[in-house]
């Protein structure tokens, strides 16, 4: 260990790093709740868009359209949702060990797929590797994220799988469970499985009415108007998902942080009065010595 004086520096910049991932801590912990509230209020419109769509299938059992029909898969679209900083554990690197697990399992080559990076380190990640990028600017995943941010994207991805330029669209992301735990998942958004929007009705004697609609132009022109946006909701709910895994994921770092620093601390003050002890008996020493050599 150094000197007196190294350990008092020591000492004071490691408490003003506490301090600092303390404040954090605590700001992260009031992003959590926000976001938790976003997730709550955002529910209530998947739940009312699932349902029209599921009211449109079932005025056509036949129907049909590109995004729920599976084909041999030739080009895959990757998104990765990521945050924009970093001092959040394990949370950026948890998805990208997934992706690069799935990646390695499907693929022999990088020219099978694509990559569309939400967040600046998925940006980072993804150039870094060398893959294929769909977005060429990086997206921000802000903490009031909005439809708007990741629109040009969602756009392009789904006009490239309607044309055929693209055969399945994966969305990698953390799914958020409670404050300790956030899991890497990733789910396909298209083709999108059809079997959550037939709705399977029980038999009911006591039920004497049937609601009917009618649609115009026809079922058809209403089903391709609205699974786009079916598929863009899903995608949104899956990064609302994200950014309250992030706040978590840095909440519980900052505390780690905070309380190892509070040890070190500790650690430090033991050394300091040992070194303080030290330098007190050495001189008491001199002084003892000095006054027996004068006598």
């Amino acid at each position: 260990m150094g000197s007196m004086r190294e350990i008092k520096q020591r000492i004071n910049a490691t408490d003003k790093t506490s301090q600092i991932t303390k404040a954090m801590h605590m700001v992260s912990a009031s992003k959590l709740k926000k976001a938790e509230r976003n997730i709550v209020n955002f529910r209530p419109l998947t739940k009312r868009l699932t349902a029209s769509l599921a009211r449109v299938m079932e005025s056509d059992r036949d129907i049909k359209h590109p995004i729920f029909e599976s084909r041999e898969v030739e080009k895959t679209v990757y998104i990765i949702i990521s945050s924009d900083r970093g001092l959040a554990g394990p949370y950026n690197a948890s998805v990208f060990k997934a992706f690069q697990t799935y990646v390695e399992k499907h693929h022999e080559s990088s020219d099978e797929f694509a990559v569309a990076a939400l967040g600046y380190k998925a940006f980072s990640f993804a150039r870094r590797k060398k893959y294929e990028l769909l977005n060429k600017e990086v997206i921000q995943v802000r903490d009031d994220v909005q439809f708007l941010d990741f629109q040009a994207v969602s756009d392009d991805f789904i006009k490239g799988y309607l044309a055929g330029k693209y055969d399945k669209i994966v969305v990698f992301y953390n799914k958020f469970v409670n404050t300790m735990n956030q899991q890497a998942k990733y789910q396909t958004i298209m083709p999108l499985d059809k079997s959550p929007f037939i709705e399977v009705k029980p038999k009911d004697d006591l039920q004497k009415y049937k609601r009917m609609y009618h649609y115009e132009p026809s079922a058809q022109s209403v089903l391709s108007q609205l699974l786009p946006m079916v598929v863009v909701n899903v995608l949104f709910g899956m990064i609302l998902e994200a950014k309250a895994s992030e706040h978590a994921a840095r909440m519980t770092a900052m505390k780690s942080a905070t309380d190892n620093a509070k040890d070190l601390i500790r650690d430090l003050k033991l050394h300091y009065n040992r070194a303080r002890q030290n330098a007190i008996t050495i001189e008491l020493t001199d002084i003892i010595g000095g006054a027996n050599a004068v006598n």
